[in-house]
């Protein structure tokens, strides 16, 4: 089974992100980078017009992605960590990506997995520890990756976009 996503992968500032995910979730770190889901499986099962729509994506400038401090979630088994509510830009992509495939695309909560619970579990201890880094609240994103996932296994880049005026 072969599943397809949009991502933005984290560039400038995903060190200390990559750092805790390896050390505190080492196999979901090893199937995927760091990253935010621009839009899921089920949203791009058009793939021709999705892709169509991409290529006519011409920003002025990368788009930012502001999020808060990170958060348990999935009965605190799992850490992430959420946006905030200054990403119109993120909700306005994802409505350009999926114009005349889905008009009123569901909301979707930009986030940063840190810990997921599939393949994690995060103790007080962890989220103490995790509290403690440095994460950045701020992420700048210009090119979209299509990618893709065979039967569970790593994920991979088929396609990348550039959505910004070169």
């Amino acid at each position: 089974m072969t599943r397809k996503q949009l991502t933005f992968f984290l560039k400038d500032g995903r060190e200390t992100i990559e750092n805790i995910r390896q050390e505190f979730n080492p196999a979901q770190y090893e199937l995927i980078a760091a990253h935010v889901t621009l839009c899921r499986e089920d949203e791009i099962e058009q793939l021709e017009q999705i892709i169509k729509n991409i290529r006519s994506i011409k920003l002025q400038h990368p788009i930012q992605v502001h999020f808060n401090i990170i958060e348990r979630f999935d009965n605190g088994k799992g850490l992430y960590i959420p946006a905030n509510n200054e990403n119109d830009e993120f909700h306005q992509l994802r409505e350009m990506v999926l114009k005349g495939v889905i008009e009123s695309p569901r909301p979707h909560l930009p986030h940063i997995t840190i810990m997921h619970p599939r393949n994690s579990t995060c103790t007080d201890f962890i989220f103490e520890q995790v509290s403690n880094y440095y994460i950045p609240t701020k992420f700048t994103f210009d090119a979209i990756s299509l990618i893709a996932q065979e039967n569970g296994g790593k994920w991979h880049t088929e396609a990348e976009f550039n959505i910004t005026k070169s």
